[in-house]
Order: structure tokens, then C-alpha cells, then sequence
């Protein structure tokens, strides 16, 4: 008898009742009426026959009367005194109801009866008051204990002596309101077939081991045990190996506490076979509120159970697809944001633990079809398990065909589900080391798959759940960690082109670069740094020379664009500087000249450029340093008093934009002036090293400022670039960057 919250409305369970009924559905059978027994409150009575009293009630039938009345009361006091009428609203004392009849030694297999607040007032109440205390609608179903009660035909059931001459009724709610509902309720008084097909059982709790004292023929029906193998046990003979321990201490601490409670558990039948049995049990006490027996219903909820259990089965599946498909969108946004081969395998292993490995190891080809593998990224739930899987790749011979399975799938192509590793280690390794390893990693189950991509195999990735939690792998793990191979074969391909680009690129740009001569009187300095954009080339570019005049020629420079093409028409460009440059042109012409030559054999669309003349010390060192500046960054001069000026003196348009300028008749550009004195520091830059997306350009220009202030005054130039770049260069080198620092000698 259930005894938990769960109401629902009255329509539904009215329903429920008139399909069950439709189905041909006798309780325990194919018909849904007994689950609405279950799932609505119910009360039990007690009636003793010769008396015609309610001699026991459990909790539920108390609170029908409002604790009006004591145990044991005649059976119409009890009925008004609950406020049970007809539907008609006539009380149960004034009709053959349910509760005679049932007194009478004749069963009841159903009838509805309604429950009126007038009616406790007596048959005066007018029909105003009637129809304004019209109440819960009630299922009444009662049946004689003894023999010739409940028995089949022919059938003679043992009954304890204290129950041959009682009755039990039982109300179960069926509304929370008697109207809208006559109708359906016509239907079910003329078709209900409730009471005799109901499993009951009755225990006696002031006997040792509260053994049952009574069940139903439905009872036998349901757990194959006779009568007599019953009656005189405890019902935990119904209990198995698989019978859920918790289930039972929480029926246990209900009887303790004289407390009403369903559940449902795993119980089997004497044959063997197992069925989910629903089992209310109601305590029953009597006039002085002393315990005196349990009442029991159990239904064979077998097929609901079922049924819920396949649609949390289906909702764990789609949960498990969604998580899988977030698993592999992860793991393609982490593959894309990548910048190399290693910083993808690394990204993988830590994606996918603890998502879907303990351990995970990922196993790169120094090249497609050879070689030994090299264990280059691991991961694991315990940081030292990560040593220890590292470990076991150098010991192991991973190569294709020699054994192993990570040999295995490099040397065939076919990935390996392990789903039971052996225990032990020294049941799968003849090296004692490795078998140590194997010990100390618990493994337990392991997927093995190899990373292709454009029908090469690129390497391996190898997952392990460890004992004792981890879960063992089955199909569905090996077709994701597959299709997650396929991913990352792709992008670690990609990666290893991206890579032999980058590395080809960066020789080119530097092949481009001259290498820093060696000046009398002067420290010289350059750094390069390549970006990530575009090609990895660009137009950035520096250069020293020595004038046959015994100047030196100093210029910086940045072609627009980072491409191969902006890389030629740098090589281009600089290679005109130079030879401008070793006529002793003034640096304006040199400029313009350039100028001239980019605009007339459309060498590149534009470019920055500084080019500086720095003439021959004098007597005291010093010396005479000309400079033009076409649209770049400005120089910075450090003097040995720490003094920091900015040579932004004669800017001009950069090359390329104003079509006449420099030409014959025109004039051309400009240059500055100024004497640098021994000691001094000058500093040419691009603006790959101050011009950031996303970051102000002036506060980038503060701290290069800033921090050559700071540096030493005695710093060599080679110090100065390498403390420049620590603090000015951005994080991720996006654009190229060219610095050149010059430190005039005492």
C-alpha cells in the first residue's frame, strides 16, 4: 500500500482505473489498475465479523475520521464519523454500503464512495451545505480473511484463529473531488474488478522475526510459494543475490519506526526467476494505538521497471553521444588554435583526461613509415603516472613489426581494443622494469589507435582506464577514439607542413638579412624575429655598410606586406640602398632614388625605410651623423649622459606613395643633422616591435623608451638588443621584427 506523497490528479487516475478495467486488466495482470493502486494513498481497516466493528486501522484510516473515535467502534459510527456517503450523498448508515456488505461476510471487489464534512453533521445537512462540502472520492475494496473468504473454489486456506472471523477494507483516494467524476465512476461500479487478484499479505509483529501469518491465493500466484511454505517466514525468503541491500535496511528502519513505506526491489520467485516487486506494507494498530500486525500489497512492477530503465539507458546514450560530440568539437578548436606539432599532442592528451582516459600517451613518427616513435606528449589523472608512462615508452620497442602493440598498429594500420588487460604485469612483459611500471600504473582496459592522415600513418595514441574506477572499453570507445585519431593525424600533418614552411621561410628571410660586419670604433648589433602572419616571410629588413669614404652606412626597413613577394622587393629594395649608397649620396637622394626605382619598375606597392650616414670621428670621437626618414618608426639616440632623444626630425611620405617626389624639378626629400658623441647608443627598429593589435601604440613606444633608459650606459650593443627584446617583444610575434643597435666606442 503506498504511503509516499505522489498524488496525481483526479482525472488521470480515473483514467488509469476505466483502461485497466478496458484492458481486462484483473490485478496482476496485463492491465494498468494496479499501478493506481500503488500510486495513490490508501487506508486499511480491520473488521472483526461478529462484532461488525473496526477493531484495527493504520494511520491513514485513523486520519479519515479526524481521531473522532476509538478503537474498536461500530462499523456505521466509523463511517459517519469519516463522512463516507453514497454518491447520491446519503451516509453509509442509511444504504447498503460498502462496509455492511462487507461486515456481512460478502467481498466488495470495488465501489466508490464519497467523503462529506455534512456528513459528519448527520442527515439535516441541506443540499446547499452538501454541494459546497462535496470531497474526496474514495475506492473501497473489502474481503473476509477466513475461509470461504478470499479461497479459490475448493480451496481451504490456513488462517490464524485471530483472524478467521475478520474482514479487510481497503480505501484507496481516487480524487480530490467527487465532481466532474460521477460518470467515470458509473463506468467503474458497473466493471470493477479490484479486491480478490490483489497480492495481500498480513505479518504479526509481536511474534519473533515478524512472520506471516496470512496470504492471498494472488500472493501464490505471483512468487510461486504454497500457503503453507509461507505462512510461519519472514517474507525476506523472497530476497536474492541481487536484491538491493538498501532497499531492505530502508523497509527495515520503516517497520522499526511502526512507519508505512513502499518500495521497490529485485525479489524471485521459487523457480529461480527474478520479477520487480512494488511492496507497501501499512502498519495496523488497535484502540490503545498498540501495533498489531502489517498489512502488505506487492504488484510485479516488472515491465515498468523495465521500461524506465530502457529510457534511462536512452537518455544515458544521448547524453553520451552529446558528450562525445563535445569531446570532438573540443578537440578540433584545440587542434586549430595549435602552433605546432608538440603544443596539438599536448593539447589532445590533456583534452582527453580525465574525459575519457586515466592515461593517455601520443606517439609521433619522426617520419611517415619509419623509425622509432617518440613519446611526445603524456597525461594522466595522477601527475605521476605521467613519469611513468613516459618511462615505459623508452623501455618499449615501438617500431612497426617488433612486437607490441603500439608496433603492432604503426606497422598495420589497425587500431587495437584491449577491453581486459591482465592484472599483472609480469603476465604481459618479460622486463621486469616494464612489468614494474605496468604494476604501478593499474592498468585495466586500453585503446590503441593509429594517427594518419593523407594514407600515412603518422604515429599512435594509446588511452588506459586504471583500476579501480576506471570503466572498461567497448566498441563505442574504440569508434571515438578513432575518429578523435583521424583529427589529430590531420592536424599534426598540417602542423609538421606548417612547420617545414615556417623553418623554410625563416632561411629565406635571413638568407635575405646580411650578416653584421665588423666596423672599426663602432659595437654593432642585430636581431630578426619572424612573424606568424602571412607566410612566415616578410619585408622587414637591416643593414650596415662601409663607404669606400670611411662612413657607414646604416639603414632599416619594411616593405609592405608579409609574403613572399614582400620578401623579394625587400631583397630588391636593400640591394638598391646599397648600391645608392656606395656613390656617398646624401641619404635624402638615396631615398628618393629608391623611390624612383620602386614607383618606375613597380618593385613593391610601398615601404618604410631610415637610412642613416654616419661620417668619420673626429679628433674626440665624436661623429657627424645624416639621416632621412621615409614613413618609419623614428630612431632613438641614447647619449652617455643618459640623455634619450627621438630622431623624428624631416619625416617624409614612405616610398611608393607620392609619385613625384624626388623626381627632377621636384623637390626631394630632406634630411637632419646632428653630432653623436663617443659612447653614444642608436637604436633602428620596425614597428613589429611597437605596433600590436589590440595594444596602444604610444604606451608600446613608452616602454621602449623606458626601457632603454634603464639600460647601463657601458652595455654592449649586443646586451642592449637581447634586454630590448626581453621586455618589448610581444608574446606571440605576429608581425616581423628587425632591431639594430650601434654603440659609438671611446
Amino acid at each position: 500500500m503506498e504511503t509516499t506523497d505522489r498524488r496525481g490528479p483526479a482525472e488521470d487516475l480515473a483514467q488509469e482505473v476505466a483502461q485497466g478495467v478496458a484492458e481486462g486488466g484483473l490485478p496482476g495482470g496485463a492491465g494498468q489498475l494496479p499501478q493506481v493502486l500503488y500510486d495513490a494513498p490508501a487506508a486499511v481497516l480491520m473488521i472483526d465479523l461478529d462484532e461488525r466493528r473496526v477493531v484495527y486501522a493504520n494511520a491513514a484510516a485513523v486520519e479519515l475520521t479526524g481521531h473522532r473515535v476509538s478503537l474498536p467502534v461500530d462499523i456505521d459510527a466509523w463511517g459517519d464519523a469519516a463522512g463516507l456517503t453514497d454518491l447520491g450523498g446519503k451516509r453509509m448508515s442509511e444504504t447498503s454500503s460498502p462496509l455492511s456488505l462487507v461486515a456481512a461476510g460478502i467481498p466488495v471487489a470495488g465501489e466508490p464512495v464519497a467523503v462529506h464534512d455534512a456528513a459528519r453533521r448527520g442527515s439535516t445537512a441541506t443540499e446547499e451545505q452538501r454541494e459546497a462540502s462535496e470531497g474526496r472520492l474514495l475506492w473501497v475494496t473489502g474481503f473476509v480473511l477466513g475461509p470461504g473468504g478470499l479461497g479459490e473454489a475448493g480451496q481451504r486456506l490456513p488462517v490464524p484463529e485471530e483472524l478467521r472471523s475478520r474482514a479487510l477494507v481497503v480505501f484507496l483516494q481516487l480524487s480530490g473531488s467527487e465532481h466532474g467524476d460521477r460518470r467515470r465512476l458509473e463506468v467503474l461500479r458497473d466493471r470493477a474488478v479490484v479486491a480478490t487478484d490483489m497480492s495481500f499479505t498480513i505479518t504479526d509483529p509481536r511474534r519473533a522475526d515478524d512472520p506471516l501469518i496470512w496470504v492471498n491465493p494472488s500472493f501464490t500466484r505471483l512468487t510461486g510459494y504454497a500457503v503453507e511454505d509461507a505462512v510461519g517466514h519472514n517474507c525476506r525468503f523472497l530476497q536474492g543475490r541481487n536484491t538491493d541491500p538498501a532497499s531492505i535496511e530502508r523497509i527495515r528502519a520503516a517497520l522499526r519506526a511502526q512507519e508505512p513505506i513502499t518500495e521497490v526491489l529485485l525479489n524471485y520467485r521459487k523457480d529461480g526467476t527474478a520479477f520487480w516487486n512494488q511492496v507497501s506494507i501499512s502498519p495496523v494498530v488497535d484502540g490503545a494505538g498498540d501495533l498489531v500486525n502489517f498489512v502488505g500489497v506487492q504488484n510485479d512492477v516488472t515491465e515498468r521497471v523495465l521500461v524506465e530503465q530502457e529510457r534511462r539507458a536512452a537518455l544515458a546514450d544521448a547524453e553520451e553521444a552529446r558528450s562525445q560530440l563535445r569531446l570532438l568539437a573540443e578537440a578540433s578548436t584545440q587542434m586549430t588554435e595549435a602552433l605546432g606539432v608538440e603544443d596539438a599532442c599536448h593539447g589532445l592528451a590533456r583534452l582527453v583526461v580525465p574525459q575519457l582516459a586515466d592515461v593517455c600517451a601520443v606517439d609521433l613518427l619522426d617520419r611517415p613509415g619509419s623509425g622509432l616513435p617518440r613519446r611526445v606528449a603524456v597525461a594522466a589523472r595522477d601527475r605521476a603516472d605521467e613519469d611513468r608512462i613516459a618511462r615505459m615508452g623508452d623501455l618499449r620497442d615501438h617500431r612497426g613489426g617488433r612486437g607490441g602493440t603500439t608496433g603492432h598498429v604503426l606497422a598495420t594500420s589497425e587500431p587495437v581494443l584491449l577491453s581486459d588487460l591482465p592484472e599483472h604485469g609480469a603476465d604481459r612483459y618479460d622486463d621486469p622494469d616494464a612489468a614494474e611500471l605496468y604494476d604501478r600504473l593499474r592498468m585495466r582496459s586500453a585503446i590503441v589507435v593509429p594517427l594518419r592522415a593523407r594514407g600515412r600513418v603518422l604515429g599512435a595514441l594509446t588511452l588506459v582506464t586504471q583500476h579501480p574506477y576506471g570503466r572498461r572499453y567497448g566498441q563505442k570507445d574504440l569508434h571515438l577514439a578513432t575518429d578523435l585519431a583521424g583529427r589529430v593525424g590531420l592536424t599534426v600533418d598540417n602542423a609538421r607542413l606548417y612547420e617545414r614552411e615556417h623553418a623554410a621561410a625563416a632561411t629565406l628571410q635571413h638568407s635575405l638579412l646580411p650578416a653584421v660586419p665588423e666596423v672599426g670604433g663602432l659595437q654593432l648589433a642585430a636581431r630578426y624575429r619572424v612573424g606568424t602572419d602571412g607566410n612566415q616571410v616578410g619585408g622587414d629588413w637591416y643593414d650596415v655598410l662601409p663607404l669606400p669614404d670611411g662612413a657607414v652606412g646604416i639603414a632599416v626597413g619594411d616593405v609592405v606586406g608579409h609574403d613572399l613577394s614582400a620578401a623579394a622587393a625587400m631583397g630588391q629594395l636593400r640591394g638598391v640602398l646599397r648600391s645608392y649608397a656606395w656613390d656617398g649620396g646624401r641619404p635624402g637622394s638615396v631615398l628618393d632614388r629608391c623611390d624612383q626605382l620602386v614607383q618606375g619598375l613597380e618593385m613593391a606597392s610601398m615601404a618604410t625605410a631610415v637610412y642613416a650616414r654616419l661620417e668619420p670621428p673626429d679628433a674626440s670621437g665624436d661623429r657627424v651623423l645624416r639621416y632621412a626618414n621615409a614613413g618609419h618608426p623614428a630612431p632613438l639616440l641614447l647619449t652617455p649622459e643618459g640623455e634619450l632623444r627621438r630622431l623624428d626630425e624631416h619625416l617624409s611620405p614612405m616610398i611608393g606613395v607620392v609619385p613625384t617626389l624626388g623626381r627632377v624639378g621636384e623637390e626631394g626629400r630632406t634630411e637632419a643633422t646632428l653630432t653623436v658623441p663617443a659612447g653614444a647608443l642608436l637604436l633602428l627598429y620596425t614597428d613589429g616591435l611597437t605596433d600590436i593589435a589590440g595594444e596602444d601604440a604610444d604606451e608600446r613606444a613608452d616602454l621602449l623608451e623606458r626601457t632603454l633608459r634603464e639600460i647601463p650606459a657601458d652595455s654592449p650593443a649586443e646586451a642592449v638588443v637581447d634586454q630590448v627584446l626581453a621586455a618589448c617583444e610581444p608574446h606571440h610575434v605576429r608581425d616581423d621584427i628587425a632591431v639594430l643597435a650601434v654603440r659609438l666606442e671611446r
